[in-house]
C-alpha cells in the first residue's frame, strides 16, 4: 500500500490543480454505486474548494457546482451563467471573467426571474458558508413532497396561506411596546413576518426579549434573553389527508370579531383541496415544551405531533442543550455573572426537575391546516418561550465556569407547576429565608410574589413583577429585590412599623431601587404606579 501511494504521489506531483480537480470530478461522475457519489471523493473536492482562492470564472463555477450538489440541487451552465436548479425554483448567477458576480436572480415556479440583492452580496463578498445556509433555507421552502400535480397544489396553497397571514398582520391593534418591531414580534396576531420575496423563506418571528428603555450592553451583562424565536412556514407530508386552502380564507375586507380576533371563512365557504400533507411551523430553534403544552398545540390544530419526533428529558437539560443520554443524579449549580464583578449562584435540584410534570421534549415543528390556527399557536408558543427565557436567565455556565466573579447571592430554583417556579434565597435584612414565586400566566402576564416573615408590601410585588416583565431576567430581578431589602434594613423606621413595611411610608417620595449596574435609580410609586415607575428607572 505504501508503494502504491508513493507511485501516486510521483505520478501527480507535476500535475496542475486544475487537472486534479478534473480527475476528482471524473471519479465522482462514475461511482461504482450510482445511487450516491463516493463520499471520500466528495470530501476531497470540498477540501480543495475551501483552500482554493476564487479568482477566476472557472473556480467560481466549481464552487457553485459543489454548493449545488451539497444541497441536492442540479447544476447547469452556459458561457458565463450558472443555474442552480430545483423542482420549483432556480437560481441564475451571471459571472464576470475574473470570478466576480454581475447578477443573481431567483425564479420561482411559473414566475419570471427577479434580482436577489442578498444572494448577490454574499457571493461578491465570497461568503460561501452564509450563501449555502441561505440557499438551504430556500431549498427547504420549495422542497415540497409529492408528484408534480400535488407539489404544485401545495405550493399554491402555501402562497395563499402566506397572503392571509400578511393581511392578518395589517389589521388594527393597540401597541403594547414602544419599539414597533418588538411589539410586532411579541404581540402581533401573526408575529413579525419576514419574507414575501422570492429569495427569502417565509418566516414568522414570534418572541424576543423586550428592549423598552434598555441598552444592549445592559441586556447582555444582565443575562437577559435576547434570542429571537422564529418559525419557518412550509409544508410536509402527513399520514392523514387534510383539507388545505386554494384561495383566501379571509372575508374581504378582513374583519375582527368583538373579541378582536380575525374572522375566517370555513373550508365549506372557499375553494380547497384534500391532500396528504399539512402546513408546518418549523421552529428555529426548537422549543422545549412540557406535555401540557404539547397537548395544547394538538387541541388548537387537531393534528398531533408524531411521538417519534419527541424525546423526553428534564426541562433544564433541554434548556441548556446538554446531551439527552447523560443522567443527572446530582444537583446542577449555575453561576451567573453580573455587572461589577459580582455573580449569583443558582442551584437546580435534580430530584425536583425529574418529576414527570417537569419532563419536556424539544418541539421542532408544529403541524396545522388553517390560517386561523396561527394566532392561537403563536400565543401558546410565546407562553412557553417566556417561561423558558426566564429559566435560562438563571442558567449560566455550570459549576465554577465564572470563577473570577464574587458570588454574593446563592439561590435555589424549584418548579411549582408547569407555568410557575420559586426562587429561595437568604434575606439580607433578616436571619431567615425568603421565597419569590414567579407565575407566568401567559407571555404578557408575569407576576412575582414575595414570601417571608414580616414582609407585607403589595407594592413591592407589583414593582418586582414590572422588573421581571421588562428585563425577562431572574438575576436582574433578584439583584433589584436584594438591594431593596437591604434598603429596608438600613432605612430609619417610623414608630410602630416593622422594617419590611418601610415601603409603605410616604409614597409621594421617591424610593431608591438598585439597578443592574449597582447604581440607585429613583422611582415614584404614588405618582406613576409600579409599572410606570419601573419604566422610568435607569436599569
Amino acid at each position: 500500500m505504501e508503494s502504491k501511494i508513493s507511485k501516486l504521489h510521483l505520478k501527480f506531483a507535476e500535475k496542475t490543480w486544475h487537472e486534479t480537480f478534473q480527475l476528482v470530478r471524473r471519479c465522482m461522475d462514475k461511482p461504482k454505486d450510482k445511487s450516491q457519489p463516493c463520499k471520500p471523493l466528495v470530501s476531497s473536492l470540498e477540501r480543495l474548494q475551501e483552500v482554493f482562492n476564487v479568482s477566476s470564472m472557472r473556480t467560481m463555477r466549481s464552487r457553485l457546482e459543489m454548493i449545488a450538489k451539497q444541497q441536492g440541487m442540479g447544476f447547469h451552465l452556459t458561457e458565463a451563467t450558472c443555474y442552480l436548479t430545483a423542482e420549483l425554483f432556480y437560481l441564475e448567477v451571471v459571472l464576470l471573467p475574473y470570478g466576480g458576480v454581475e447578477e443573481v436572480k431567483v425564479a420561482p415556479h411559473g414566475k419570471s426571474p427577479v434580482p436577489s440583492e442578498s444572494f448577490l452580496q454574499l457571493l461578491r463578498s465570497k461568503d460561501f458558508d452564509e450563501f449555502s445556509v441561505k440557499l438551504a433555507g430556500l431549498f427547504t421552502q420549495y422542497n415540497i413532497p409529492g408528484d408534480d400535480e400535488t407539489r404544485l397544489k401545495l405550493f399554491s396553497s402555501m402562497q395563499w396561506l402566506w397572503r392571509d397571514l400578511q393581511q392578518i398582520s395589517q389589521l388594527p391593534s393597540v401597541p403594547k411596546d414602544s419599539d414597533p418591531r418588538v411589539d410586532m414580534i411579541n404581540h402581533g396576531r401573526s408575529g413579525c413576518l419576514i419574507a414575501g420575496q422570492e429569495d427569502c423563506p417565509m418566516t414568522i418571528q414570534f418572541h424576543t426579549a423586550p428592549t423598552d428603555g434598555t441598552k444592549a450592553s445592559d441586556r447582555q451583562t444582565a443575562a437577559a434573553e435576547t434570542l429571537v424565536q422564529a418559525a419557518r412556514v412550509t409544508v410536509g407530508v402527513s399520514d392523514a389527508a387534510h383539507r388545505l386552502q386554494m384561495a383566501s380564507l379571509l372575508p374581504q375586507p378582513p374583519q375582527l370579531d368583538p373579541q378582536g380576533h380575525p374572522v375566517f371563512l370555513s373550508f365549506a365557504e372557499a375553494p380547497h383541496e384534500t391532500l396528504p400533507a399539512c402546513f408546518l411551523l418549523k421552529l428555529q430553534p426548537a422549543v422545549p415544551m412540557t406535555l401540557s403544552f404539547v397537548n395544547g398545540l394538538r387541541q388548537i390544530t387537531d393534528v398531533p405531533i408524531p411521538d417519534v419526533d419527541l424525546q423526553w428529558a428534564p426541562l433544564p437539560k433541554l434548556l441548556t442543550g446538554r446531551s439527552l443520554g447523560s443522567v443527572d443524579e446530582q444537583d446542577t449549580i449555575y453561576t451567573v455573572p453580573l455587572p461589577g464583578g459580582a455573580a449569583q449562584r443558582y442551584v437546580l435540584l435534580a430530584a425536583a426537575w425529574e418529576e414527570p410534570a417537569q419532563r419536556a421534549a424539544a418541539v421542532h415543528s408544529v403541524p396545522f391546516t388553517h390560517p386561523a390556527h396561527v394566532p392561537a399557536l403563536l400565543q401558546l408558543l410565546r407562553h412557553r418561550s417566556a417561561i423558558n427565557a426566564l429559566l435560562r436567565s438563571c442558567m449560566g455556565p455550570p459549576g465554577d465556569a465564572a470563577a473570577g466573579s464574587f458570588c454574593g447571592l446563592h439561590l435555589e430554583v424549584l418548579p411549582e407547576s408547569e407555568t410557575s417556579f420559586s426562587v429561595t434565597f437568604q434575606r439580607p435584612d433578616a436571619d431567615s429565608l425568603a421565597v419569590l414565586l414567579v407565575n407566568v400566566r401567559d407571555s404578557n402576564q408575569i407576576t412575582c410574589t414575595l414570601f417571608g416573615s414580616g414582609i407585607v408590601d403589595p407594592s413591592l410585588d407589583e414593582y418586582l413583577s414590572c422588573v421581571m416583565r421588562r428585563f425577562m431576567s431572574v438575576p436582574v430581578t433578584l439583584k433589584t429585590l436584594h438591594g431593596k431589602l437591604e434598603e429596608f434594613s438600613s432605612a430609619p423606621l417610623s414608630p410602630g412599623r416593622p422594617p419590611t413595611a418601610e415601603a409603605d411610608n410616604d409614597h409621594s417620595s421617591a424610593a431608591a431601587v438598585t439597578d443592574p449596574n449597582g447604581a440607585l435609580a429613583a422611582h415614584s410609586q404614588s405618582a406613576t404606579g409600579p409599572e410606570e415607575g419601573c419604566a422610568a428607572a435607569e436599569f
